[in-house]
């Protein structure tokens, strides 16, 4: 049994971190504030904190097999971050995307929300209509800890699936895939966004890769086991999901106009998935 003075410096260092966290975050929101008049401009705008700014600033990691094989979504992009609520490119697709071109704000929707975007979780959190699941392998700051490879719930449970940047880091993704497709309910739809190199033709992977840095100078970072190309649209189609690949830059009156305001991936895509 665990003696009362270990339980109470347990107690101490967890609370300690807790107040770490929130001060960071109070840091995080007076930065965001502060920045919100340094970055003031007419050019740009975030979707999430709906700041006019004059630029996005950087965000990511330069590593040479990112930018050798053109990997879309991942890597140095030169307007990724939004300095004011710190959301970053893909998270302002997928946004976009949700709000324009779904009718998750408006009808009753059961979703299962794979790592959850921080930058969705209070806009989930404030629709009634949703009745929002979120999972992780790791169970941090989830509802439910889960392996979408053995997915526990019943088929036909759920009408929409969000998961992004998470299957280049399954070994069996199209186990995984399976099952995002079973528990999906006919007419239901997923949106599985990837890496995606445009350099390649066939997806590159190696399971066999087990250390940290292996996997990072193959792949470009320590926990993928792939670089998926322009077959992963095979992959959701062998699974039996009818697909729709959006190119927002055909809509650019919606999705950033000429300027692209929103500070999208020019080359990124949106692969959103039905189950027939």
């Amino acid at each position: 049994m665990m003696g009362r003075g270990v339980m109470n410096d347990t107690t101490n260092k967890l609370a300690r971190i807790g107040g770490i966290d929130r001060s960071l975050r109070v840091l995080r929101m007076l930065q965001g504030g502060i920045n919100k008049l340094v970055y003031f401009g007419s050019g740009y705008e975030c979707p999430f904190c709906n700041s006019r700014l004059r630029r996005f600033v950087p965000y990511g990691r330069s590593i040479s097999v990112l930018s050798e094989k053109r990997v879309i979504g991942a890597g140095r992009r030169e307007s990724g971050l939004c300095p004011v609520c710190w959301t970053i490119d893909r998270e302002r697709l997928l946004w976009l995307y949700l709000k324009h071109k779904t009718t998750i704000l408006q009808k009753p929707t059961k979703l299962l929300h794979i790592a959850p975007e921080g930058a969705l979780k209070p806009i989930f959190k404030s629709q009634s209509n949703i009745d929002w699941i979120t999972a992780d392998i790791s169970g941090k700051d989830v509802m439910v800890q889960m392996d979408i490879t053995d997915i526990k719930y019943p088929d036909k449970s759920f009408d929409a699936v969000i998961c992004c940047h998470v299957l280049q880091d399954v070994e069996d993704d199209r186990k995984a895939l399976s099952e995002l497709y079973r528990v999906l309910r006919p007419g239901g739809w997923a949106i599985l966004q990837v890496p995606l190199a445009l350099s390649l033709n066939a997806t590159w992977e190696d399971c066999s890769m087990i250390s940290p840095s292996e996997r990072e100078r193959a792949f470009g970072h320590n926990e993928h086991v792939r670089i998926y190309a322009a077959d992963f649209r095979e992959r959701l189609e062998q699974v039996g999901f009818e697909l729709d690949v959006f190119e927002w830059v055909t809509e650019r009156d919606t999705f950033g106009g000429s300027r692209n305001r929103f500070g999208l991936i020019e080359d990124e895509a949106l692969y959103f998935a039905v189950k027939p």
